[in-house]
Formats: structure tokens, C-alpha cells, sequence
């Protein structure tokens, strides 16, 4: 598929995810660009949702990545700091480094993540014991 201008639009919905509260996390998505689905190239990004209770579990990856949250508030932790962010806050997380993040409250979290790669399927996620 060649590479080429490309819109698409947040369905609202997360039709991927995992349910594991004891491993990788309570969390949903939805990709929006990813070169394996889309004719796009150079960047991937997607819409994820975190119900309250909900946590994506500290893991590093080789991109770094941006989350931008759209909606709630959020706890996020990158290398052992935690920080509340809420909608409107963009956080830059340096390839490798330790991350996660958690809805501790009674409200819905979205946030759009973004890595500078192809495709979402070159992000390889390393999760942290414990």
C-alpha cells in the first residue's frame, strides 16, 4: 500500500485491548495509523481508554511515545515518578524508559499515543516483573 495523505476518525470505541489486572493491564484501544492497516508510514497512533480502575502496567519499549489525554484524569509514571495529568496534558516518554499508567478515579481516561514508527506491530512492549 503506498504511502498517501490519510484521514480517519476516533470511533469512540476500543476494539482492542487486554484484560489481565495481574499482568499487562486493564486498558482498550483503537489504532488510528498504522502502517499495517493504513496507508500511512513514519508514525503510529491510536486512541486508548482506561475505565476507572483501569491501568496499562509499567513496561519499556525501543520508540519513545507521547500520550496526550483527551478526556479524565490520569496517574502516569515514568522512571519510578508518578504525576497526575488530566485533559490537555501531553507527556513525553524517552525510548526505554519504565511507564504506565493508571485511572484512579470515577470517570472515563482517553488518551491519543503516538510512536515515530511504521507500524503498532514494532512496538515491542517489554513488561516489568511484579
Amino acid at each position: 500500500m503506498p504511502v498517501q495523505p490519510f484521514i480517519v476518525e476516533d470511533t469512540g470505541l476500543a476494539s482492542e485491548g487486554w484484560s489481565e489486572p495481574k499482568g499487562r493491564g486493564v486498558v482498550g484501544w483503537q489504532t488510528l495509523l498504522s502502517a499495517d492497516r493504513t496507508p500511512t508510514a513514519g508514525l503510529t497512533a491510536g486512541i486508548a481508554h482506561l475505565e476507572p480502575g483501569g491501568h496499562l502496567a509499567l513496561h519499556r519499549h525501543d520508540p519513545a511515545e507521547l500520550y496526550f489525554l483527551t478526556e479524565g484524569v490520569a496517574i502516569v509514571t515514568v522512571e519510578g515518578v508518578e504525576t497526575q495529568v488530566g485533559a490537555g496534558a501531553c507527556v513525553f516518554i524517552p525510548g526505554n524508559a519504565e511507564h504506565g499508567i493508571r485511572n484512579e478515579g470515577r470517570a472515563p481516561v482517553r488518551f491519543l499515543y503516538v510512536f515515530p514508527t511504521d507500524s503498532f506491530a514494532d512496538v515491542d512492549y517489554r513488561f516489568s516483573a511484579g
